[in-house]
């Protein structure tokens, strides 16, 4: 658990951050007579925005497997202090949608950390449920797929993550189970911030990708499948390569400390704020996994 003096920052980042966003929101919101004259029928919370987001991102850190126990038992009894305005805990999962958009431009806008010129890509399954209740499955159903990763079928979602060599994620997207690892990075908004060596498993071994990314500035690095050329890859892209298992450390810590994947789900905005508050838990680690490298002058991608 973060100390008092980390969950004050946490709160105060958050609380300006929404003063922002709401300012903006209502500057570029739509006005009209008839709208403006709308009766309110739901009255605001006791309990802001803020509060909501910093708590979210404290559970992922708190060692509670559960959000329930976790607000019952420690918020509203050792964290009053903190949280004078608490509310019942089914009032709070209400409040939890008005938070969830927030939350996402949070994390994807503030708390992303800033590519170095080397970077390692990967995905990783986020199972909704277990293989055999995939039938009786409803609160995602139309919405998760089946997929397949090296450790069998599961049904879910993919979370894919692009980290630096200090541990810190640069993007991360999440998609159907059944959507192929290389097909975020079809999409230039996943890649507009990357630039240098991009290093990935076997899974991202594509002619046609490899020569977009290359033509941005991006050289992608993978293992070499039998009977392929070796035409670009250098020993230090070797040892790059054999360095790949930082993010595999990600991946693991958002699973097991941050707790981003659990059968639990009773939304998909209650998944998309686990997944949210368990991204932006990692992100105010004080550990994380990293890499100590030498950098050299590397004029492979200079233009001429």
């Amino acid at each position: 658990m973060f100390p008092e003096d980390k969950i004050i920052e946490i709160f105060s980042m958050c609380d300006d951050f929404s003063k922002v966003f709401d300012k903006t929101v209502e500057q570029n919101a739509m006005t009209s007579g008839e709208m403006t004259k709308k009766r309110k029928y739901h009255r605001d919370g006791m309990m802001s925005d803020s509060e909501i987001m910093t708590i979210l991102i404290l559970f992922h850190d708190s060692g509670y497997r559960c959000l329930k126990h976790f607000y019952l038992h420690h918020v509203c009894r050792h964290m009053c202090h903190l949280f004078p305005k608490v509310v019942s805990y089914n009032r709070f999962v209400e409040l939890e949608r008005r938070a969830v958009v927030k939350l996402a431009v949070l994390v994807k806008h503030v708390l992303m950390g800033k590519c170095t010129g080397i970077s390692f890509i990967d995905s990783t399954p986020l199972r909704v449920c277990k293989n055999q209740r995939i039938l009786q499955h409803r609160t995602f159903k139309g919405i998760a797929r089946r997929g397949h990763c090296s450790v069998g079928w599961f049904y879910g979602f993919k979370l894919h993550i692009i980290c630096n060599e200090m541990g810190e994620i640069v993007n991360f997207m999440f998609t159907p189970g059944n959507v192929d690892d290389r097909e975020p990075l079809k999409v230039q908004r996943f890649t507009e911030e990357l630039y240098g060596k991009l290093i990935g498993d076997r899974g991202y071994i594509s002619k046609d990708l490899f020569c977009k990314l290359f033509i941005d500035g991006i050289q992608l690095i993978t293992k070499l499948k039998n009977k392929m050329k070796n035409s670009l890859m250098t020993v230090s892209d070797k040892v790059l390569l054999r360095k790949r298992a930082i993010i595999e450390s990600v991946n693991d810590e958002l699973k097991n400390m941050a707790q981003i994947e659990h059968s639990r789900h009773r939304s998909f905005h209650n998944f998309v704020n686990n997944l949210m508050g368990g991204i932006a838990a990692y992100c105010f680690f004080p550990k994380k996994p990293m890499l100590q490298l030498d950098r050299e002058l590397d004029n492979q991608l200079t233009l001429f």
